[in-house]
């Protein structure tokens, strides 16, 4: 399956409303696709990118956390899948002593972690783009 690197390009929140809408945009192509996500998940999104600390760990902190302190590191993360309307996704991870794993994961959440990792690659595949995916 072929994956192409991809930027989250807009988060659209509207606080009155239980669902929000994030956007990945192709990084080398006119293509995104719109994810409709809970408030919770898009408010921690939201908060992480413009760099809002809280006195105490949200949950997706709280991953960072436990990644960090297990040496874990994010290789990169994945939206892998469309399927009747569902976006799908993985963490792909190694260890401190190389072992790959993947993760399958809600994509709310792996972008809630992929802003607290800078830096880390955003791959869509190619078929999730052309099936959800507007120019």
């Amino acid at each position: 399956m072929p994956l192409k690197p991809c930027v989250l390009s807009q988060i659209l929140i509207d606080e009155t409303a239980e669902q929000q809408i994030v956007f990945i945009a192709e990084r080398h192509g006119g293509r995104r696709i719109p994810i409709v996500i809970g408030q919770h998940e898009a408010l921690a999104i939201d908060r992480a990118v413009k760099g809002q600390a809280f006195s105490r760990p949200l949950t997706h902190d709280l991953i960072a956390n436990l990644m960090d302190r297990f040496g874990l590191k994010i290789d990169e993360i994945r939206i892998n899948n469309f399927k009747d309307g569902v976006f799908f996704a993985e963490l792909a991870l190694h260890g401190p002593d190389g072992t790959a794993t993947v993760i399958d994961c809600r994509p709310s959440d792996a972008l809630a972690v992929l802003v607290r990792r800078p830096g880390t690659p955003l791959m869509v595949a190619d078929t999730v783009l052309d099936e959800a995916g507007n120019p």
